[in-house]
């Protein structure tokens, strides 16, 4: 079972200069179509406040990117973005979304990369202790367990691991975070258990019980936390840096948590 073990603009700085667009393109795609998926379930609103990095940068002809955030009555936060340069080795997507607190269901975090090598991330993001909730880890997480050691044992993925400590402890035991060959075959596994954990993901929200109204508001402080430290400590905030400088990369880190939302949070007063 091999492992990476690599700073992003190593892997980067370390790899030739090629046209990943075909990987990006691809990317862009299964987002959008996931995407859908969640539209067709959670009513949501554009943010205002990420209606300037609709497009930013200078892609085609260089690095760019755009991020889109909404909420809605049942949505806290959902981020759509890419940010890169294609033409020249590197691109980094994300889907995620934050759940308002009405219910306790584990967050969506999804993030696919190609650096030029692939990479992806997919993880339910728990909103508890999971060793001191068993109760949660039984219902979200065990029955994960099989499919992810199974992953796991597959030699043309290498378990990746962050240089940061931080985003280490961030993972959920059955978060993927892997490197791969950007193979026909690879990239519809990818595509595969994507679409089968956004549509189990759908289901939990569904089936899911509705949290006391005495105990949202603390959980929807602790949502917000937990968001706002992901995005401001992700080491991959180095290649915003290098593209676009400090101020547009403070600015849409900013946009990743809700920074500047002018949308009102769901749950809380």
């Amino acid at each position: 079972m091999a492992e990476t073990l690599q700073h992003v603009e190593d892997m980067v700085d370390n790899s030739p200069v090629v046209d990943v667009h075909d990987t990006f393109n691809l990317y862009r795609q299964l987002l959008a179509d996931l995407k859908a998926k969640i539209d067709a379930r959670f009513e949501t609103t554009r943010d205002p406040s990420t209606l300037e990095l609709q497009t930013y940068g200078g892609y085609p002809d260089g690095p760019g990117g755009s991020l889109e955030a909404y909420s809605g009555p049942e949505v806290d936060w959902l981020v759509h973005s890419w940010l890169g340069n294609p033409g020249a080795s590197f691109a980094n997507l994300h889907l995620t979304c934050w759940l308002g607190p009405q219910v306790k269901v584990p967050h969506l975090g999804l993030a696919l990369l190609v650096w030029p090598g692939g990479w992806f991330y997919l993880d339910s993001v728990p909103r508890t202790n999971l060793v001191e909730d068993g109760e949660y880890y039984d219902r979200y997480y065990a029955p994960l367990d099989q499919e992810w050691l199974d992953l796991r044992a597959d030699p043309q993925f290498e378990y990746f691991v962050s240089r940061a400590g931080f985003i280490r402890a961030s993972l959920s035991p059955t978060a993927y975070c892997y490197s791969f060959e950007r193979s026909e075959r690879n990239l519809e596994i990818v595509s595969a258990r994507a679409h089968a954990h956004v549509d189990r993901w759908l289901r939990w929200v569904d089936e899911a019980e509705p949290v006391p109204e005495a105990e949202r508001a603390a959980l929807a402080e602790t949502d917000l936390t937990i968001r706002r430290n992901i995005a401001e400590r992700d080491p991959a905030n180095v290649m915003g840096v290098r593209f676009f400088g400090e101020e547009t990369t403070n600015k849409l880190v900013r946009a990743l948590w809700g920074g500047d939302r002018q949308l009102p949070r769901p749950g809380v007063a």
